[in-house]
């Protein structure tokens, strides 16, 4: 399913699920990544996604506990830039909880593409899940600023240069009960 959306910039753009089909497009867009950027996301130096990792980043995507989302940019001929990608995991032994991550093409920093793919994330995240528990770069403000933003936060130092941010994420909205219609009796028969 694919949602069109403004970027804080104004920009149009659109997101979607990653599909099987973008495993050459995350790794050619990867690529193109800033020395900083790519040491951002994996917390390490990673200078080309292998085929290991890009079985994991792609073809572990289910859309129920590893939701993962791209978002283009439409220019005026209504082509679309590739611009980030965010994804949710859940933890297998905490399944209430999950981790987070966002990575924007350098290019597109600043203008709102993380914060448009995190509202989307969070709304389409793993049922269940109520809080993130991730790792970012102690030099990476505006990552820990974009985390701050969807809900209560706390911050620990974890390590050299890191940081464990605990995010707890506002409850999934219920279903509107369409009008004439009754909500489902809970109670056991």
């Amino acid at each position: 399913m694919a949602t069109e959306l403004r970027l804080r910039d104004g920009s149009r753009a659109i997101t979607w699920v990653l599909l099987p089909s973008d495993r050459e497009g995350l790794r050619e867009a990867y690529e193109h990544l800033s020395p900083v950027s790519k040491l951002h996301r994996f917390l390490a130096p990673v200078p080309h996604l292998t085929d290991a990792m890009l079985d994991r980043l792609v073809d572990e995507v289910d859309q129920v506990d590893h939701v993962a989302l791209v978002l283009f940019v439409l220019d005026p001929g209504q082509d679309g830039a590739p611009a980030g990608i965010a994804r949710m995991i859940r933890y297998a032994d905490e399944p209430t909880a999950a981790d987070v991550a966002v990575t924007v093409a350098d290019d597109y920093q600043g203008r709102g593409v993380a914060s448009a793919l995190l509202t989307q994330l969070i709304e389409q995240r793993p049922a269940g899940v109520e809080r993130i528990v991730t790792e970012v770069a102690a030099d990476n403000p505006a990552s820990l600023a974009m985390l701050r933003r969807l809900g209560p936060t706390s911050v620990a130092g974890t390590g050299i240069n890191r940081l464990q941010v605990i995010v707890e994420l506002p409850p999934v909205p219920a279903e509107p009960v369409p009008p004439g219609a009754t909500p489902r009796d809970s109670s056991p028969s």
